[in-house]
């Protein structure tokens, strides 16, 4: 196996670019109906709560950011410190939007969450790196740099700025009376502001919340070939590790039950393994430490530069983006220890094998991997890269069969 470091410096690019794909169901018309008749039943409201009750509201974890968000941090400090300066100023600040979790009679945050991990921190509420930061770069009161929390609280010459701190109000909107993850999801996706853009894990892990999503939390923030691809030591603050993680998995266990939308898909993988953690946390545990030996092989077999992505015959070179239906089809056979060890020994072949099935349009991988996330392409693309495995590697084991419209498959062996 090839050994995996984490490079260090300016010269560490991030392999991890987004690729082509999209969804691909197409919902019917009494679909968006309903959604329609759902957007009329839901209640939003504004407050203006001062920068003290939020924190105070996050520390009574009634709005939920957790410790698992927080280690994911994407503000530098200049930044945050610039955002701590707008508060105290009294500068137009971007709202919050909270969605009302009807399960715990909490809120999820659906924008905001490095606004509220920044006061959260600043205030030295936070179990983090950043925890009681000191203020920099300050534009507009260079003579609070350097200046943390405690430091502004102790000073009685600084009694208004931590007045002005504490009673700054900010403004926050808060969604009720919302029945279907579906339309919540698509409200989450139209958020997207300082240019920090949310991801759909994020969302997901609030709504689907259990040990086993736990733990592929804490393991994409360890794991060697994540950090490698996200060019991250505490995880990708998207958590878009954690998304990559969960595809494997559950293509791994569910492909049979895929039906071309990912994010049901991927949903549904979380609730059932959260409810069977418990007895079958081993085997879990097992699957995703061969995702780590099989992304080990990938990069083995077609270097740090080119792996998981697709060959482009024209220009006889790997495309530079990412894939991530190309990595999808890799773990899902180098995942088998016979298979892997003997790619492994034969790379030479395998590369070729996969450069040759890129270079013929007319077999329809290229547009497998990458067009949408239908159940035909997902079945083309892995159905395809087993076959040319097994033929150049001469070994026998099973691959999926397409049935109508989806796709029967019981395990390699």
């Amino acid at each position: 196996m090839v050994g995996l470091k984490l490079l260090e410096g300016h010269e560490t690019t991030n392999l991890f670019e987004e690729d082509e794909e999209r969804e691909s169901e197409i919902e019917p018309i009494d679909f968006h109906l309903k959604e329609l008749k759902e957007i009329s039943g839901i209640i939003i409201s504004g407050t203006d709560w001062t920068t003290e009750t939020i924190l105070h509201q996050i520390i009574g974890k009634n709005i939920e950011l957790n410790p698992r968000f927080q280690r994911r941090d994407a503000w530098s400090k200049i930044r945050k410190s610039r955002f701590i300066e707008s508060i105290i100023l009294g500068f137009p600040i971007p709202q919050i939007v909270l969605a009302s979790n009807k399960e715990r009679g909490k809120y999820i945050v659906l924008d905001g969450k490095q606004r509220l991990l920044t006061i959260l921190q600043f205030y030295g509420q936070s179990e983090t790196k950043n925890n009681n930061f000191a203020l920099t770069g300050l534009e507009f009161r260079p003579d609070l740099n350097g200046r943390t929390y405690e430091s502004i609280k102790n000073n009685i010459e600084l009694s208004s700025v931590l007045d002005e701190l504490n009673n700054q109000t900010i403004r926050t909107i808060v969604i009720r009376n919302w029945h279907s993850e579906g339309l919540l999801h698509k409200i989450f996706l139209r958020l997207n502001l300082e240019n920090t853009p949310l991801s759909a894990q994020e969302l997901r892990q609030a709504l689907h919340p259990g040990k086993f999503i736990n733990f592929l939390d804490d393991r994409s923030v360890e794991s060697p070939v994540l950090k490698k691809i996200f060019k991250s030591k505490n995880g990708d603050f998207r958590m878009r590790d954690v998304e990559l993680l969960l595809r494997y998995v559950a293509f791994h266990y569910f492909l049979p039950q895929y039906r071309g939308n990912i994010k049901k898909f991927l949903n549904m993988t979380c609730e059932i393994l959260n409810k069977e953690w418990d007895e079958k946390e081993d085997d879990i545990k097992d699957v995703v430490n061969q995702f780590e030996n099989a992304v080990e092989a990938t990069i083995s077999i077609f270097g740090d530069k080119n792996f998981a992505r697709v060959w482009v015959n024209e220009n006889g070179a790997y495309r530079s983006q990412f894939n991530r239906a190309t990595l999808d089809v890799m773990v899902f056979y180098f995942s088998d220890e016979i298979i892997r060890e003997a790619a492994i020994k034969n790379k030479d072949k395998v590369e070729a094998a996969f450069k040759k099935l890129c270079s013929e349009p007319s077999n329809g991988f290229m547009e497998s991997v990458r067009g949408t996330t239908d159940v035909r392409g997902t079945y083309i693309r892995i159905s395809l890269w087993g076959k040319s495995l097994s033929d150049v590697l001469d070994l026998k084991f099973k691959v999926p069969e397409l049935v109508e419209d989806w796709i029967r498959f019981d395990g390699l062996r």
